[in-house]
């Protein structure tokens, strides 16, 4: 076949279906957007050795269409992973609703400091440093931690949100699996543990919570961890099993004494007044 012919039979697939209803010829014979009036067609001399072609070009209309297209795309794509990571991180559902938007103000001062933590997270996850938010019931610690970890996978960093019962549960699973399920907790940046302390008091349990502090502690890696505890328990625990772990994380973490109204007693008391309403009492 021919040169030209060749020439002939790309043009006519490459014309074919590039006009719309309101496109036009101009006056240099090129075929035009009829919205943003920009050619949707080059002339290209000497094209595949033979002679001219008009090859089709996008106009100013199709380039911004793609580019809509493209970040709608990468728009869904960015949601699904946020929600991928939003699933793996909190294993507690409930946990995904709390987030700087839903904050109460009852604990400003905490909520000031989770704030600056995550404006500053960069700085301190170069240093391997996390948090330890203690305080008294309800007063807002779980709440600060799983603010902390919603807005820093909103920026795209890794996080989970979890606590020692269910990491020791999970290690009971298997024992040939434990050392590699402690590894895959320093897949995340950021590892929050919820309420230290919360679970059973045995030499077991005080086993695994070192391990899983000190591999974050030896891999650089920062750890959040809520607490009842008082800074009197922290500082001078009655074990020395505890005595290791609390000298880790007072390493690795900077102590924050949280302080607010007790939310849950607030709650029940709101809800029995309710309650009392509809009783007439």
């Amino acid at each position: 076949m021919e040169m030209n012919a060749i020439t002939q039979i790309v043009r006519n697939a490459m014309d074919a279906g590039t006009h719309n209803e309101t496109d036009y010829q101009g006056e240099d014979g090129l075929i035009h957007c009829g919205v943003c009036h920009e050619p949707k067609q080059h002339l290209e001399h000497g094209w595949l050795g033979g002679g001219d072609a008009l090859l089709p070009i996008r106009c100013r209309c199709e380039k911004e269409e793609i580019e809509r297209r493209e970040a709608e795309r990468q728009a869904e794509n960015r949601r699904i992973q946020l929600e991928s990571m939003r699933r793996t991180g909190f294993p507690d559902a409930e946990m995904l609703k709390w987030t700087f938007d839903t904050d109460d103000g009852l604990s400003a001062k905490t909520m000031q400091i989770a704030h600056n933590y995550v404006d500053n997270f960069s700085a301190f996850k170069s240093k391997g440093k996390g948090l330890l938010l203690f305080g008294g019931v309800g007063c807002g610690k779980s709440f600060a931690a799983a603010c902390i970890a919603n807005e820093l996978i909103n920026r795209d960093v890794s996080c989970m949100m979890t606590n020692f019962s269910r990491i020791v549960n999970k290690l009971s699973e298997s024992f040939d699996g434990r050392q590699r399920y402690i590894d895959s907790l320093n897949c995340f940046k950021l590892l929050v543990i919820d309420d230290l302390a919360a679970e059973r008091d045995t030499d077991y349990m005080w086993e695994q919570v070192m391990n899983v502090v000190d591999s974050r502690y030896r891999a650089g890696l920062p750890l959040i961890v809520t607490t009842n505890l008082t800074a009197q328990e922290l500082s001078n625990p009655t074990d020395v099993r505890k005595a290791r772990v609390f000298s880790r994380l007072m390493e690795m973490c900077i102590p924050v004494r949280c302080e607010g109204a007790d939310r849950r007693k607030l709650k029940a008391r709101d809800d029995m007044s309710e309650l009392r309403g509809l009783l007439g009492l």
